[in-house]
């Protein structure tokens, strides 16, 4: 065999070689993946729908994930009391500003706002259609009427106990026994969209925010009764978990959630959420 046969044999030889060697290679390198943060956050916020038009323009911007446990108020809150969040968005604000006032994050950021709405049975069989909230309940509880309270411990069941204490019916800044509140009051202890499921089942009232009544399928006989009383406004707040305290969080991903939810870009993403042409959600970060 010449020379040139020999150098011939062995480039034949060799290229499958360093084919192999190379997709080798290729399956042990590490695919790079992108940065997550967790959230803790409410089920309103999730349910609604807004997470699903949010979170993807939020990647878009950062190439940054986003883990959503999405859990009554307080249970995000205690979450992320623990450490076990990066960031907080939730709809509570006297909790939310103990929170910060315990040391867990250091700011916290209005971010939108909605508002909370009575629903009951088209026909109202009680009568308490309006804008008066306060009236609305008492009335639900002079007639025994079927009520479905939460009873999680959300930012909906927190607006709700905060209204049932201006009744009337149990002594100022007290909270109501429920045994006032009617014989047809229930609470379920679950999330927005099963009570609302109970009460289409039951006939009953039940107090929601809007966003997820309006994301919500199984309407049936409800409708809204009560709305644009002053003391359903509902605000959501979202604040980075304090570094100081839990080091080993993504404070920086977090800080970066935090920036761009409430940047133009951000608060622009909220406000083109909506449900059959309504919005849900109003952003009002820059008016705070």
């Amino acid at each position: 065999m010449t020379m040139k046969e020999t150098k011939r044999s062995l480039w034949m030889l060799s290229a499958p070689t360093l084919a192999l060697a190379a997709a080798l290679l290729a399956a042990a390198a590490p695919v790079a993946q992108a940065e997550e943060i967790t959230m803790a956050s409410t089920t309103s916020t999730e349910q609604s729908g807004l997470f699903s038009t949010l979170l993807p323009d939020f990647k878009k911007a950062t190439q940054m994930d986003v883990k959503v446990v999405a859990v009554g108020t307080g249970q995000a809150i205690d979450m992320a009391r623990r450490g076990d969040a990066d960031v907080l968005f939730v709809h509570d604000t006297a909790a939310e500003e103990k929170f910060v006032a315990e040391g867990n994050a250091v700011k916290r950021f209005p971010v939108m706002y909605n508002d909370f709405v009575l629903i009951g049975p088209a026909k109202d069989p009680v009568g308490v259609k309006g804008k008066d909230i306060v009236a609305a309940l008492r009335k639900i509880a002079a007639a025994n009427a079927p009520f479905v309270s939460r009873g999680d411990k959300s930012g909906t069941d927190a607006a709700e106990r905060r209204l049932w204490s201006q009744t009337g019916l149990a002594e100022s800044g007290q909270q109501v026994a429920n045994e006032k509140k009617g014989s047809g009051y229930k609470e379920c202890g679950c999330g927005m969209g099963p009570a609302l499921n109970i009460a289409a089942s039951t006939g009953a009232y039940v107090v929601s925010d809007r966003g997820t009544w309006l994301s919500f399928k199984n309407k049936g006989e409800l409708a809204v009764v009560v709305e644009g009383d002053k003391r359903l406004f509902n605000q959501y707040g979202v604040m980075v978990v304090n570094p100081a305290k839990f080091p080993n969080r993504n404070t920086a991903g977090a800080q970066k959630f935090v920036d761009w939810v409430i940047s133009p870009q951000g608060q622009a993403s909220i406000a083109g959420y909506k449900i059959g042409g309504e919005q849900l959600f109003f952003p009002n970060a820059t008016a705070n």
